[in-house]
């Protein structure tokens, strides 16, 4: 006797499927990074958020193309300034 297979999941499922596994992903890996957002805009997904350094973002968007492929990304990520003060604070 043959079972058969469970339907296909719809194309939306599978994206919210996936977008949840990077988004576990971002949070337990080497980069356990909790500042990015990621949203669902029709079939585009949408990471908004603050990185440390243009390196993190740049590994984020390399990893999110990578385990989203086949769907649009777009990046609103901002770098965090991180960089000391040139002048003192005047304090009145």
């Amino acid at each position: 006797m043959t079972e058969a297979s469970p339907p296909p999941p719809s194309a939306a499922g599978s994206l919210d499927y996936r977008v949840a596994h990077f988004a576990e992903h971002l949070a337990s890996g080497d980069l356990a990074e909790l500042g990015v957002r990621l949203d669902l805009r029709g079939d585009t997904v949408l990471l908004t958020g603050t990185v440390p350094s243009t390196q993190c973002r740049d590994h984020i968007l390399r990893m999110a193309r990578e385990e989203l492929a086949g769907y649009p990304v777009h990046s609103d990520l901002l770098i965090a300034g991180t960089s000391s003060p040139d002048h003192g604070e005047d304090l009145t």
